[in-house]
């Protein structure tokens, strides 16, 4: 098959080769420098492997713009392609093979650490924070059969009509079947997700679309919950303002609720595991939408100031996007190797610093 033999050929590259762009530096190199491991220790079952090899590099394969641009179609694949992986962590999130993701930390009984950031909205427009759950045994989506998306679909429903807290109480909306009325409320309350990027499609993770995809929120629109996209769950906890402990509150709530019906897929070492090696660990991004007008006159000054604290910076509308208006999303950059309480205090701590430094100008 194509694949295979383009697969073949990769994993046969000479080192001499120079890598082009942004997809090579990851999936070019950790081929190249663990080719001779995997055909040792994995064999040829690269190119005979039931779920098909280009399950785990075709989105960089045909999109040269990946920033990966490699996925891990099952929780296995981690410990059994751990050469390739192994070194896309390492270089991705600077944490090595001999390291080892914290103990589960949400943030219970901390979160009056977290008083509001800006208490007189001067600057923070509003707070988020999701993660990333996978359900236990059951492969990631490109593995995932017409009947898994509709069972798992189920397991998560129950899961949703066993909230009996008021912050968490709402409604699902299936994809399937969704009215242009209901279609039309979730786009203007900007909830809603469309069938995966060019990148998620060639990761063979659109299957079957719409079936097992759906979106629930609470009665306040402030706990959203993303069933099958990318993940088999994002759960995000958000509100206007800039109250971080409120955010996290709900957060946690939410995922304790539904972790006592549906168990989550966790690895010993790479903590909470997503379908993109990117989310792996405590798979938290806690981000503000903030204007920071004299910060971000200074261009370079700001973009040093928050790669100091590591912060990321995106537009309002995702990564690749631009600000509107000087406002930025400002987010924690690491995921791996801190826990779920240490990453939502990095971006704290960090837009903290920003916000003293937008003062001092």
């Amino acid at each position: 098959m194509l694949i295979a033999f383009m697969l073949r050929n990769i994993l046969s590259l000479k080192s001499g080769v120079q890598p082009r762009c942004e997809w090579n530096r990851f999936v070019f190199s950790s081929l190249v420098s663990v080719q001779n491991h995997v055909k040792e220790k994995c064999g040829w079952y690269l190119l005979i492997w039931q779920f098909e090899p280009r399950n785990l590099v075709s989105s960089g394969i045909y999109n040269l713009d990946a920033g990966v641009g490699v996925y891990a179609p099952d929780a296995e694949s981690y410990k059994t392609f751990s050469p390739l992986f192994d070194k896309i962590i390492e270089e991705y999130h600077g944490f090595s093979p001999s390291q080892k993701q914290p103990p589960v930390d949400l943030g219970e009984g901390k979160i009056n650490e977290f008083p509001p950031l800006d208490p007189k909205g001067k600057y923070i427009k509003s707070t988020r924070i999701r993660c990333g759950r996978s359900l236990a045994g059951y492969p990631f989506n490109p593995c995932l059969t017409k009947d898994n998306y509709l069972e798992m679909e189920k397991k998560v429903k129950n899961a949703f009509d066993s909230f009996t807290d008021p912050d968490l109480k709402g409604k699902y909306y299936p994809l399937d079947g969704m009215t242009k009325e209901t279609q039309d409320k979730l786009i203007a309350d900007h909830f809603l997700f469309k069938e995966g990027d060019r990148h998620l499609q060639a990761a063979n993770a659109c299957n079957f679309w719409p079936k097992g995809r759906g979106i629930y929120h609470n009665n306040d629109k402030t706990f959203l919950i993303w069933v099958n996209e990318e993940d088999h769950m994002r759960i995000i906890s958000m509100q206007q303002g800039s109250d971080v402990g409120r955010v996290l509150e709900r957060l946690i709530k939410g995922i304790k609720s539904i972790e006592r019906v549906v168990p989550f897929s966790r690895d010993e070492r790479l903590g909470w595991l997503t379908f993109c090696p990117t989310n792996l660990g405590s798979t938290v991004r806690a981000s503000v939408h903030i204007k920071l007008p004299k910060l971000t006159a200074r261009k370079k000054e700001f973009e040093a100031l928050c790669d100091k604290l590591n912060l990321q910076v995106r537009g309002i509308h995702g990564e690749h996007s631009q600000s509107e208006g000087g406002v930025y999303d400002i987010s924690n950059k690491a995921r791996l190797g801190l826990s779920e309480y240490q990453a939502v205090k990095q971006m704290y701590d960090g837009v903290k610093a920003l916000i003293a430094a937008e003062e001092k100008l």
